[in-house]
């Protein structure tokens, strides 16, 4: 019997290709979490995100029977839930161009660098901090969001990030590289302010 196991879970294709219920719901049951935070984060609307779920087993239902096991089961339901996302992202922005391998992000070295080190480690760590990282995550690019969140939020392989948004691993590489300097340029700037209010406190 072919088998697809997953984080410690194996799933039978041939049970899921002969429309066993109960195996697909067990599935179903598996994937929904990480299905779901991956089109939260996307798209930032739970309603949202709760249409992305539901199309992405939908489509998988409709379509697990052409299967093939050249990638984990869990790389071709991420890869439906991100093109259903996309999808979406593309009626509200029509003009929107997802291009990974190409993405122009201009200079990516950061600008300033803080020394973070003053900071208390509870400010590091503070809900307002987190707050403004997944702000800062949301304003980047489409490419560079989605190769981050694969890579550093749902802890995905080089390899399936790539089969998952289907380009080449060098492009998730460099798309990942840009955007952690993005982000880092960003933070630089928050704690930079951070560093100077406290400065300002203790003259």
């Amino acid at each position: 019997m072919s088998e697809i196991q997953t984080n410690k879970e194996t799933f039978s294709i041939e049970a899921l290709q002969a429309g066993d219920r109960a195996e697909f719901a067990r599935m179903m049951d598996h994937f929904s979490t990480p299905i779901y935070r991956l089109g939260l984060k996307i798209l930032g609307n739970e309603q949202d995100a709760e249409d992305i779920l539901q199309e992405t087993f939908i489509k998988a239902y409709r379509s697990i029977e052409n299967f093939e096991g050249r990638s984990a089961l869990s790389t071709w339901l991420y890869r439906i839930a991100t093109n259903e996302a996309l999808m979406l992202l593309r009626k509200r922005k029509p003009a929107l161009d997802l291009v990974l391998e190409d993405d122009d992000e201009g200079d990516i070295e950061p600008h300033e660098i803080v020394d973070w080190c003053c900071l208390p480690e509870e400010e590091m760590l503070s809900t307002e901090s987190r707050i403004f990282l997944e702000k800062a995550v949301q304003e980047l690019s489409p490419s560079l969001q989605l190769v981050f969140l694969m890579r550093d939020v749902e802890r995905l392989s080089i390899k399936e990030t790539a089969q998952i948004l289907e380009i080449s691993e060098s492009a998730v590489k460099v798309s990942l590289m840009r955007a952690r300097l993005r982000l880092r340029e960003e933070l630089n700037h928050y704690f930079g302010v951070k560093l100077d209010i406290r400065k300002v406190r203790n003259a």
